[in-house]
């Protein structure tokens, strides 16, 4: 009677088998899930359209003769017009307008193709941006980066693009100083139109900051704002409370930028690979670089950052 209920029953054990593994798991990472995670963050900038600009001198180009082009700048009729033949009457006339309707010819061209010209400027009103991401993990005991970076925090000038370009080159100096320590690595590079670019960047930005229970060291557009220690440490705070008591492993550092213009990053299959992954976006210079954020975990003293954080948190990194 036994061997005939059991194939009845059989559906029911395997739900019951199934529902008993998923409580294991979710209660026996319970205490990782609760762990809290110290982040620090520096960067800033915007994403306006970038201009080039040209101011033609003002008073002309004088030809010899003693003809002065248009006015702005530019070359003068009497310096032109021989090579068209022109000696006056009729066939001078023809000439100017064939050479007024070639300048409005080019003028149009210019406009239909996006770039438009006024007051002698030309701007560029959708030009391509790239959105690029390298993040690297490396051993906890690489603690003098994450005193590097905890120093820039406190002391970078986040308001200025000079001052966001310095961040972006003293953190990917500092990571490259380090690569006795580096463990794991990951680029992304995406490249899109200016107006649709700022959600790429704050879509990764966001990524890695929701990883982070508390940013508690933040310099972002000259805002400093930094946890106070007793807060870390004592206190009632939540982060105080929950920092599991097992020696960390790991600190993981991201560095997300937008650049005018085409960003070319390998894909991180070894150390030579993140080295000139590196070196790339840390010598982007400030008349390119939109934006920047430079994220690391962990940031306060005393948390950590374990393999079963990196695998939960941080899939797409490799080994290198």
């Amino acid at each position: 009677m036994l061997k005939k209920l059991l194939p009845k029953f059989k559906p029911l054990l395997k739900s019951l088998l199934v529902v008993g593994l998923i409580f294991t798991l979710v209660f026996s990472h319970a205490p990782d899930a609760l762990a809290a995670r110290s982040g620090g963050r520096i960067g800033g900038g915007s994403f306006r359209a970038p201009s080039r600009t040209y101011s033609p001198p003002g008073g002309g180009y004088r030809a010899p003769g003693g003809g002065y082009g248009y006015p702005g700048g530019g070359f003068g009729f009497p310096f032109l017009f021989p090579f068209f033949g022109i000696g006056g009457g009729f066939g001078g006339l023809f000439t100017i307008l064939i050479f007024l309707a070639i300048a409005n010819f080019i003028v149009r061209s210019f406009r239909n193709s996006g770039i438009s010209g006024g007051d002698g400027a030309i701007s560029y009103s959708n030009p391509k941006v790239s959105v690029a991401k390298v993040q690297v993990g490396l051993l906890s005991d690489a603690r003098n980066l994450q005193k590097e970076l905890n120093d820039l925090g406190r002391t970078a000038n986040t308001d200025t693009a000079a001052g966001r370009a310095l961040v972006l080159q003293e953190a990917s100096l500092a990571l490259l100083r380090h690569p006795e320590y580096w463990v794991y690595g990951a680029t992304e590079s995406d490249l899109a139109n200016l107006d649709s670019a700022e959600a790429k960047f704050n879509q990764l930005a966001l990524g890695e900051r929701s990883k982070f229970t508390e940013e508690t060291l933040s310099n972002v557009e000259g805002q400093l704002r930094q946890a106070s220690k007793p807060a870390l440490n004592q206190g009632n705070g939540e982060l105080a409370t929950q920092i599991p008591q097992e020696p960390g492993e790991y600190i993981v550092v991201t560095v997300v930028v937008g650049v005018e213009g085409k960003l070319d990053l390998p894909q991180i299959n070894s150390a030579d690979d993140l080295r000139q992954a590196l070196r790339e976006i840390g010598g982007v210079g400030s008349d390119r670089l939109l934006a920047v954020e430079v994220l690391w975990t962990p940031q306060a003293e005393g948390d950590t950052l374990t393999t079963d954080d990196i695998l939960a948190g941080y899939p797409d990194l490799k080994l290198v």
